[in-house]
């Protein structure tokens, strides 16, 4: 049996399968932030990604994105602090490229599933000593 041809203009992507609990964490260079990256489209920067933040904690600066922020929370409370937006388990949370939005703390031991439709920051932030974790 053939597979069918994807709708014209869709990537041409091949079926894959993580376990994520499988996939180590990688911690970031800010401290209490980790990362399991589930995939990434290396010509776009689109990306998912599983971020687990320790308690306390977060984003320390306002900032804003490159391309569309979705996330959806899997456990925990995280807060972005000026607005007092807080996902809990979920919760999604939609942030349009260009917004800028933060800083932010996490209550509690949180994970969210983090998805970006293209470059994560128009430029390094600060808080990152590692370029990697801003793809």
């Amino acid at each position: 049996m053939t597979k069918p041809a994807p709708p014209a203009g869709a990537p041409n992507l091949e079926e894959i399968l993580i376990q994520s609990r499988d996939v180590p964490w990688r911690a970031k260079s800010l401290k209490g932030v980790h990362e399991k990256m589930l995939w990434r489209d290396e010509a776009t920067g689109a990306s998912i990604a599983l971020i687990r933040f320790d308690k306390g904690a977060g984003i320390p600066k306002p900032h804003a994105h490159a391309a569309n922020q979705f996330m959806y929370c899997l456990e925990g409370r995280y807060e972005y602090t000026a607005t007092k937006v807080t996902l809990t388990a979920g919760c999604f949370y939609c942030n349009p490229k260009g917004n800028v939005h933060g800083p932010t703390v996490a209550h509690e031991d949180t994970v969210v599933v983090e998805m970006y439709d293209g470059p994560h920051y128009p430029q390094v932030p600060d808080w990152y000593t590692d370029p990697a974790d801003a793809r």
